[in-house]
């Protein structure tokens, strides 16, 4: 009987007997030889079939070891075998490491970025398989190959190993990096090394060439090209070219190569041996290699010598380019050198004969010649009479006009000119020429003396202005000068640009004439009656008028009186009768006090026009600021005397009536 449970334990499960166990085992058995198969998985046949497979063929570790024991020889135990553990370590250690010691030297030990041999094994139509020594071979396109023509299998060459195994596992090369790292290896120990590699120019470029070095694009320079001036880059490309590397910038892959450096060497050399033997006075032959605006240089081979533009030619020439060209081969005169600095001065012109040598004797001080105007300058113009002979002629000599003109005025470069010789010397080398001398002289016609008679009237053109007057042009040659006190009888000038300016024309009056001293003094008032002969039966003393202020000054103002004249108010007498004074633009009355038709002067006052109090004038200053000198009297000394005699002959008259009266007094 079973016993019963305890309350709050756990029914126990009864033992399993015997036929549970075979049960069990029975189903075990049969669980492992069935297969269930899912009808909604159509792949579960296939997987049944695999698993049952791998059931039926499946070993049990126990028979492997039993199947190892057994190979063991008998009564000996290897425990090293029933330790051994995974694949590979059933060797022994002497067996291990000679198959490591083969292995190791089959297999090349590879890291990223770097450059390895590698032989070609193998060619397709897109690919170049090569063998590095390293567990796989390695695929590089066929197109990074496209300059060795001839590849075949067996040839070696450099690889840049970029990665030991990508994604796919497979090893990647690169021949372009390989001769980029190479190409900067060679370049970096030409520079070290200053040795001379050659390049390929491949293309021109901005100021020079691009220049294939061992792969690597460097630059060549323009000047760097040749000694001298390299004008047409085109005849260089597609050509191989010698060159030394000058200049590394890691920074920005930049190298800058020279072929110039290569042909300097030589150079000095040959310029050692030219200076050596140079003399001035020798005759080299040169070419051309370079102009500017004041000569050319030349190469006398391997040294440059410079040809001033005014040793080019005896002629005047504005250019080097209008008598030669560039690269053209020409002879020259050694004409000075410096040994120390390496210069030297060349001459062309003096290979030919001077042509002042050769000036015809027919030419003398007087002759008339005829030439081309080859230079104008401020102060004349040069005229050639042939190439290497020329003359000047002065702005002065180009016209009988007392007033110079600028030169250009007259001519212009390139103009075919007639002139008379005035001045000779050969042996200077030094001519004058003139042009006013081909006409008459005005001054010297009979007519000049009847045609500018004193009093006679003309009109000319303004031609200059002075702080002391104008000239005026009456006709070409003949000036004649205007004082500025001569300008108006009525307005006082300071400068002749108040009243005219330079080019006006004007009618003018001849008040003097001097032939001999070619001298003409002129007049533009005396076309007029003085009208100051008029104004002292007007503006006589004590005589009011109505004037105006227009300037005002500490000393006084300055008043304009009927007709245009000016007159002159002193600041005391500019006082009105309500103690104010008199300003700029008011019109009142004012009184004369002083009138000088000599120094056509007129004194004038406010204040004596309603003040009984008469002022009287302060005597006027001669020049340089002097008083008037005895014995010389003036309208104001004799208004004062007036003055004077009044007022003493009412002193009289009060005296005798003072008298009278006190006469009277007495006989009342």
């Amino acid at each position: 009987m079973a016993k019963a449970s305890k309350p709050g334990e756990r029914p126990r499960k009864p033992a399993p007997s015997a036929a549970d166990d075979a049960a069990k085992a029975a189903a075990k058995k049969e669980k492992s030889t069935k297969i269930e198969v899912d009808e909604d998985d159509p792949l579960a046949e296939i997987r049944s079939a695999q698993k049952e497979e791998i059931s039926t063929e499946a070993i049990p570790v126990s028979e492997l070891k039993k199947a190892k024991y057994e190979k063991q020889i008998p009564g000996q135990f290897d425990f090293e075998a029933f330790d051994s553990k995974g694949f590979g370590e059933g060797y022994s250690k002497e067996k291990k490491a000679e198959m490591e010691k083969m292995y190791s030297g089959t297999v090349t030990s590879v890291d990223s970025g770097e450059v390895v041999k590698g032989t070609v094994v193998g060619i397709n139509n897109r690919d170049v398989i090569l063998n590095i020594g390293f567990k796989s071979d390695g695929l590089v396109p066929l197109a990074e190959f496209k300059e060795m023509t001839n590849l075949k299998i067996g040839d070696v060459v450099d690889l840049f190993i970029e990665e030991r195994e990508n994604a796919m596992g497979q090893l990647v090369l690169s021949r372009r990096k390989a001769k980029l790292v190479k190409g900067w290896e060679y370049v970096q120990e030409a520079l070290d090394k200053d040795l001379i590699i050659e390049g390929f120019v491949k293309r021109r470029t901005k100021g020079g060439l691009i220049v294939d070095v061992y792969g690597i694009e460097a630059f060549l320079p323009g000047s760097q090209i040749d000694v001298k001036p390299i004008r047409d880059f085109d005849i260089y490309v597609n050509k191989s070219i010698e060159v030394k590397v000058v200049k590394i910038n890691y920074t920005n892959d930049n190298v800058v190569v020279s072929h110039k450096v290569l042909i300097e060497k030589d150079l000095e050399q040959q310029k050692a041996v030219i200076l050596t033997n140079l003399e001035k006075g020798q005759v080299l032959e040169g070419v051309i290699k370079n102009m500017t605006n004041f000569g050319v240089f030349i190469d006398l081979g391997g040294v440059d010598g410079l040809l001033h533009i005014t040793d080019i030619s005896w002629g005047r020439i504005n250019h080097p380019e209008e008598v030669l060209k560039l690269d053209q081969t020409v002879k020259v005169v050694v004409l000075d050198f410096d040994g120390d600095k390496k210069r030297i001065s060349l001459g062309m012109k003096q290979l030919t004969p001077h042509p002042w040598d050769a000036l015809p004797a027919e030419i003398q001080v007087g002759s008339k010649v005829k030439g081309k105007i080859v230079n104008v300058a401020d102060y004349g113009a040069f005229l050639e009479l042939q190439p290497g002979v020329e003359g000047l002629i002065h702005v002065s000599e180009m016209s009988w006009s007392q007033h110079l003109r600028n030169p250009q005025d007259f001519m212009k470069v390139g103009d075919e000119v007639e002139a008379v010789v005035l001045t000779l010397d050969r042996d200077e080398r030094k001519m004058s020429l003139g042009i006013k001398q081909l006409t008459e002289d005005p001054w010297t016609r009979q007519d000049v003396l009847t045609k500018y008679a004193v009093g006679t009237r003309h009109k000319g053109i303004v031609r200059n202005l002075t702080n002391f007057g104008l000239f005026i042009e009456l006709e070409e040659g003949i000036d004649g000068l205007v004082h500025v006190s001569d300008l108006s009888w009525t307005r006082k000038i300071k400068h002749p640009s108040e009243f005219v300016k330079v080019g006006d024309t004007m009618e003018v009056q001849v008040l003097e004439l001097d032939a001999a001293n070619r001298r003409l003094a002129l007049s533009h008032k005396h076309l007029e009656e003085n009208p100051w002969d008029t104004f002292e039966t007007i503006f006589t003393i004590g005589s009011v008028h109505k004037c105006t202020v227009i300037n005002k000054n500490d000393k006084g103002a300055i008043l304009e009186l009927p007709y245009g004249i000016e007159g002159f108010c002193a600041a005391k007498n500019l006082a009105k009768e309500d103690n104010s004074k008199a300003e700029v633009g008011e019109s009142l009355d004012f009184k004369v006090l002083e009138f000088s038709k000599e120094d056509r002067r007129i004194a004038l006052s406010h204040k004596a026009t309603w003040s009984a109090e008469e002022d009287r004038p302060a005597p006027a200053a001669g020049k340089g600021g002097k008083k008037p000198a005895a014995g010389k009297t003036s309208t104001v000394q004799s208004i004062n005397q007036q003055s004077e005699k009044s007022t003493l002959g009412d002193l009289d008259a009060l005296a005798a009536l003072k008298e009278k009266m006190s006469g009277g007094d007495k006989s009342e």
